[in-house]
């Protein structure tokens, strides 16, 4: 009998304890570490949770684990600190001394669930799977390593072809950028990192949209700058509630296309507005830009960046919402003295996006392949979004309110206040429904949901929307 046959013969409970021994043997699971949940170690072994508690109680009587109020099951020691007289001293003890700050909870625990196939995702910013053109993508592969030579890292700005790609097909939205005031990034994500640590201050006051996708990140913040929310109206931004502190290093973030969360778009008038505003004010403007080419009834006005002609705004764009977020590719735009900042940056922290992906990006930029795709995208959102729709309007119109989406991947969900859900988020979660609630974006309420549109399929859409209106309608 093998070793494997032989371990596979225990209990399960006893599979689980030797599997928790080890990983706090080799130092994986160190003192104060937080273990998976039972529902995780229950779907990790297949098993129901009272297997999972037998195990927890063996190794709580042995001493090595405690369930802590407010913070699951954690290690309390390991078998060194059992057999000796000594503490253990271990990384755990400098998590908080870093500079960054963690994620919320909540938003650790979605990033967590998001690879649960057993749940309906309609948290997900991305495109589903069904959507994903995997033969063009092999063949564009195919392609690519057909003329692959040796190869290193790339010139601190990124691929000169892929650059060259990204500027001709900037000219379509009305943007003019050579090739040399582009910096190919890691997604927009790491330019809004790259853009935290190298332009601004701590102090700085980052201006933003109240909702905003950026209250759910951390960077801004663990550098000491302060978010300040603006609020919206239909068209976006209201531009009257913008001021100048008394200390200039302040800066506009804003999604004006699509936005994360709420699904508005910025009217071609309000974005002449904002514009004049922020030169007046010489207010700097980091324009986020991802979701622009996810336009389902028509082509959104044109960016920002598009009537830029003081360099005051720095311009995001991605392929991770419209093609793939395995490529990581995406880009800033800017002035070259600024791009020069921005790229050294880059190649202190990684030297570099991957140079495999940047050609496969050139090629399909280059080739057409991707103006092709987008037509596939956007008739699939479009469907997608009709179902949103139709199950929101059967399940859930009596108990809460939205706006119709003009693009993108979201729906943003007020639940009126008489039929408003302590705890949505996890009792969602226990329903099988994964969701972003309002709360990470600073929605005050608590009330409001993202529901994202792209990634499930169909039947889940209108199934995942089905169980939530049954919940809110049953206070469940």
């Amino acid at each position: 009998m093998t070793v494997e046959e032989d371990q596979m013969r225990k209990p399960k409970y006893i599979q689980i304890v030797e599997y928790i021994k080890e990983k706090i043997a080799k130092g994986e699971w160190a003192i104060g570490d937080r273990i998976p949940s039972q529902r995780a170690l229950a779907k990790l072994f297949d098993v129901n949770r009272s297997t999972v508690i037998s195990a927890l109680d063996e190794l709580t009587a042995d001493g090595l684990i405690e369930g802590k109020s407010g913070k699951g099951t954690v290690v309390i020691h390991n078998t060194w600190t059992l057999m000796g007289h000594t503490s253990s001293t271990n990384w755990n003890e400098n998590i908080a001394l870093g500079i960054h700050k963690a994620s919320m909870e909540t938003v650790q625990k979605i990033n967590e669930a998001e690879s649960e196939n057993d749940l309906i995702q309609l948290s997900k910013g991305e495109l589903s799977p069904d959507i994903f053109p995997l033969k063009k993508m092999r063949s564009v592969v195919r392609k690519v390593s057909d003329r692959l030579e040796p190869f290193g890292y790339e010139v601190p700005k990124g691929n000169l072809q892929l650059r060259q790609a990204i500027s001709e097909y900037l000219k379509k939205a009305g943007i003019h950028a050579s090739p040399s005031s582009i910096l190919v990034v890691s997604g927009a994500l790491q330019a809004l990192h790259l853009i935290s640590i190298g332009l601004l201050q701590k102090g700085s006051t980052v201006f933003l949209e109240k909702p905003s996708y950026l209250y759910s990140l951390s960077m801004f913040q663990s550098m000491g700058m302060d978010l300040k929310g603006l609020p919206m109206d239909g068209e976006g931004l209201v531009l009257s509630s913008i001021y100048q502190p008394k200390s200039k290093n302040s800066v506009l973030y804003t999604i004006p296309t699509f936005h994360n969360p709420t699904g508005k778009l910025m009217q071609e008038k309000r974005r002449e507005e904002l514009i004049q505003f922020c030169v007046k004010e010489q207010l700097p403007v980091i324009e986020d830009d991802v979701y622009r080419e996810l336009w389902i009834d028509s082509p959104p006005p044109a960016p920002l960046k598009a009537n830029d002609h003081h360099g005051n705004i720095l311009y995001l764009g991605s392929l991770s919402k419209s093609l793939s977020p395995g490529l990581r590719i995406g880009w800033v735009v800017g002035s070259e003295s600024v791009i020069d900042r921005l790229a050294d940056l880059k190649m202190q922290s990684d030297y570099g996006s991957s140079t495999l992906s940047q050609q496969v990006a050139a090629e399909w930029l280059s080739s057409g392949l991707y103006e092709d795709h987008l037509l596939f995208v956007r008739e699939q959102l479009k469907i997608r979004r009709g179902t949103a729709l139709g199950a929101l309007e059967t399940y859930l119109s009596p108990y809460a309110t939205w706006e119709i989406p003009k693009g993108g991947f979201f729906i943003w969900i007020k639940i009126k206040p008489a039929f408003q859900l302590r705890n949505l988020f996890q009792k969602a979660l226990a329903k099988g429904i994964l969701l972003n609630p309002g709360s990470i974006y600073a929605e005050q309420s608590g009330q409001s949901i993202r529901l994202s549109y792209a990634y499930a399929s169909l039947e889940e859409i209108n199934e995942g929307i089905f169980r939530l209106g049954e919940m809110i309608k049953n206070r469940e």
